[in-house]
């Protein structure tokens, strides 16, 4: 089988390993089956191209520490950016296996046309998922109910899809949990590669950058322990599943 490609932006190396881990054991692959790239410490290379995308069962782009709707951009920032509008628009233009969390939903917005601000922030924690009748359908929701719990913790979100989007999830408070563009460019707004242990590190981690009142740490530390989100993480096993070459 091809390797999936785990692309992580994250500057803390315990937090990117712990991305790769819940990659790993979530999707239920074997740590060989999964690449990660550091893009935060290292450029895509200069032929990151279509033949380059093909290597790869799929790609995983995973949260981060950046949001695309940023004013105040470090000169890292701007190059991870870069190369990944890069990539989505090879991926794009194949229609090649992608799968953004949190951060992709930016990302893949600016590369194909959405409109993504901070009028639907949803704080750390969990959210209500709700599937419309296309995401009811979709293979990458096989064996979702129509309403599930999953982890969250976003400052921007989507208010408006790129065109020819389609819509497959939702929120109360964010109107856009997940799209799909084409067959196989996928985002998720909300988390599946996260488990609770994996969310205990992102709040300590995080408690000071504005995504919820430190104060609060205790108590969404202990939620995120006692939290059933195991429906949020179906769709990233069927994304490997379904992709895998």
């Amino acid at each position: 089988m091809r390797p999936y490609l785990l692309i992580s932006t994250r500057d803390d190396d315990e937090l990117a390993a712990d991305e790769l881990r819940g990659v790993v054991e979530l999707s239920g692959l074997d740590a060989a089956d999964v690449v990660q790239w550091r893009l935060e410490s290292e450029p895509l290379p200069d032929d990151a191209d279509a033949a380059w995308v093909r290597r790869h069962s799929g790609i995983i782009l995973g949260g981060s520490p950046f949001t695309s709707t940023d004013e105040d951009r470090s000169p890292v920032q701007r190059r991870v950016e870069a190369d990944l509008e890069r990539l989505l628009a090879v991926v794009l233009g194949l229609d090649s296996p992608f799968l953004g969390l949190c951060y992709g939903v930016g990302m893949l917005a600016r590369v194909a046309g959405g409109v993504v601000d901070r009028e639907h922030p949803e704080p750390v924690g969990i959210t209500t998922v709700r599937l419309t009748e296309e995401g009811a359908d979709d293979a990458l929701l096989a064996g979702c109910p129509t309403n599930f719990d999953a982890f969250v913790g976003h400052k921007e979100a989507m208010s408006g899809l790129p065109e020819g989007a389609v819509l497959l999830a939702f929120s109360a408070p964010a109107p856009v949990q997940m799209y799909r563009l084409g067959s196989n460019v996928y985002a998720t707004q909300f988390h599946p590669e996260l488990d609770g242990p994996g969310l205990v590190k992102r709040i300590e981690a995080y408690k000071h950058h504005g995504y919820f009142a430190p104060h609060e740490a205790a108590e969404l530390t202990n939620l995120a322990l006692t939290a059933d989100v195991s429906h949020a993480r179906t769709v990233l096993r069927n994304f490997v599943r379904r992709y895998a070459a």
